[in-house]
Parts: C-alpha cells; sequence; structure tokens
C-alpha cells in the first residue's frame, strides 16, 4: 500500500510539470498546432528512457523510487490521452495532413526520444563506473 502513496506524489509532480511545460512551449510557438504537448511528450519519452534504462542496470534505484519517477512523474507528466484527443479534433475538422504530421512525428520522435534517453543512461552509467 506504501507504493501507491509514491505513485500519487509522482503523478501531481508529472501533472504540474506537464501544465508548466505544455503552457510555456505553446505560448511560446504561438501556433495552433499543438507543439505543447509534443514537446511534452518528447521529453517525457526521454526522460522515460533515461529513467528505466538506468534503474534496471543500477542497484541504486529502489522500486519504490523507480515507481514514484516512471509511474507517477512520467504517468502524469505525459499527455497520450491529450495526444489522441487534439489528433481526432484535427481529423473531424478535415485537418488530415496536420494530423498526420502530427501523428507521425509524435511517434518517430518519442520513440528516437526513448533511444536518447537509453544512451544517456548508458553515459551516466559509464561515469558511475569511473
Amino acid at each position: 500500500m506504501g507504493l501507491i502513496w509514491y505513485v500519487a506524489l509522482g503523478s501531481a509532480i508529472g501533472g504540474a510539470g506537464r501544465y508548466l511545460v505544455a503552457g510555456l512551449v505553446q505560448r511560446g510557438a504561438a501556433t495552433t498546432f499543438p507543439t505543447g504537448t509534443l514537446a511534452v511528450n518528447l521529453t517525457g519519452s526521454f526522460l522515460l528512457g533515461l529513467i528505466i534504462r538506468y534503474a534496471i542496470e543500477t542497484p541504486t534505484v529502489s522500486p519504490e523510487i523507480r515507481a514514484f519517477l516512471t509511474i507517477g512523474i512520467c504517468g502524469g507528466y505525459t499527455t497520450f490521452s491529450t495526444f489522441s484527443f487534439e489528433t481526432v479534433r484535427m481529423l473531424e475538422d478535415g485537418e488530415w495532413m496536420r494530423a498526420s504530421l502530427y501523428m507521425a512525428l509524435s511517434l518517430v520522435l518519442a520513440i528516437g526520444a526513448v533511444f536518447l534517453g537509453f544512451a544517456a543512461a548508458r553515459q551516466l552509467i559509464a561515469l558511475r563506473v569511473r
């Protein structure tokens, strides 16, 4: 039962982070294209890749902290449901090209961000071993 509190706290932090980052990026982009959601999904994918790889390959991250960081913070931070809604809204508005671009960018870049997170974790682990 204690693990749920780690997840709950992480989710609150992740949700607040999503609100702040998505809003900041969207305002800065000055466009109706959902760049804020895209930025959150990409940075969330990177963070999840980094945390998971590091946590799996080192004994320094406890199961509680791993749940806090991955299920909690990353789960509260990423916005796949928002991505889905925005995509459907574009499709309903007949914006097929924009929706296709958004889907392709989200999928390809998010997977790339996880790979970058893995690479960053490997570098951290290598530095730790030295």
